[in-house]
């Protein structure tokens, strides 16, 4: 074998924003960490909101049903299939460069 081939793997203490602390061993040393297993929501079966930066609700947003969100139209009446164009008519063309062209 090679030597000094293996990287240095040192104690290290990882330290929760909780105060919750491991010790273990690694490569990359010590650090800080904002969730561990003593503090997550899935491990600990309490709801605790982690975001911070507005994320969820931004996501919900963006993804989020439109009626949920307060914006949308509510769902067409029976009537509105005989607004439906024949089925002969020709469908809509989109407008591009092709179609100028």
């Amino acid at each position: 074998m090679k030597a000094d081939l293996h990287p240095v793997y040192p104690a290290s203490r990882i330290t929760c924003a909780c105060g919750h602390v491991v010790e273990t061993k690694s490569t990359r040393g010590s650090f800080a960490v904002e969730v561990c297993s003593n503090c997550h929501p899935f491990f600990t079966g309490k709801y605790k909101l982690l975001d911070t930066a507005g994320r969820v609700e931004k996501f919900r947003k963006k993804y989020g049903t439109k009626a949920a969100i307060g914006g949308g139209e509510a769902a067409p009446a029976e009537g509105a299939a005989a607004a439906a164009p024949a089925e002969g008519a020709a469908p809509a063309k989109k407008a591009g460069k092709k179609a100028e062209a």
